[in-house]
């Protein structure tokens, strides 16, 4: 075992609980991102899907999301009482403003985890997959930091590059 692996697992072995409003706190930190993580997945899909028109089709989320119709439908009636949706008997649905809001939130929240796990070294089909679970979880603190080790990694590339060159236009 290395010696940062045998420190991680003596600090956990040491490890004491958090005080118990510390631990709810955390605990229903979760519990919301998990509910809003459903409206956040419909929103952006609906906004990949309407393309330029702006509209999408029940069936399309269905096949999308794997899911039967009458999911899609229930959700959508949720959505369409959360004034994030535009629901027309026997057309598309598009989204409000609102939806649309947070639909690009969504999606730069995604590409900045699937960044963020690319400049890690994962494989990018394996970033991309992990990322659609990570963006709903993460807080703006950590996307912070995310975005700043992102950022980081790309001024030390160019100070690298721009080192080779000045290097290869001595010799």
């Amino acid at each position: 075992m290395t010696k940062t692996l045998k420190n991680v697992v003596a600090a956990e072995a040491d490890r004491v609980l958090p005080d118990p409003a510390v631990h709810r706190e955390g605990f229903q930190q979760v519990r919301d991102a998990h509910r809003q993580e459903l409206v956040e997945d419909y929103v952006e899909l609906i906004l990949d899907l309407g393309g330029d028109t702006g509209h999408a089709r029940q069936v399309d989320i269905t096949a999308r999301l794997g899911v039967a119709q009458p999911t899609v439908a229930k959700m959508l009636k949720r959505l369409q009482a959360m004034d994030l949706v535009i629901l027309e008997p026997y057309r598309s649905i598009s989204l409000t403003p609102a939806g649309v809001a947070m639909a690009h939130a969504s999606r730069a929240r995604h590409r900045l985890c699937e960044s963020f796990l690319v400049a890690l070294g994962v494989d990018p089909d394996a970033a991309r997959r992990d990322a659609e679970g990570i963006e709903h979880h993460v807080s703006e603190h950590t996307l912070a930091a995310f975005r700043r080790f992102i950022e980081d990694q790309a001024d030390q590339t160019d100070t690298s590059h721009d080192s080779r060159r000045t290097t290869s236009r001595a010799q």
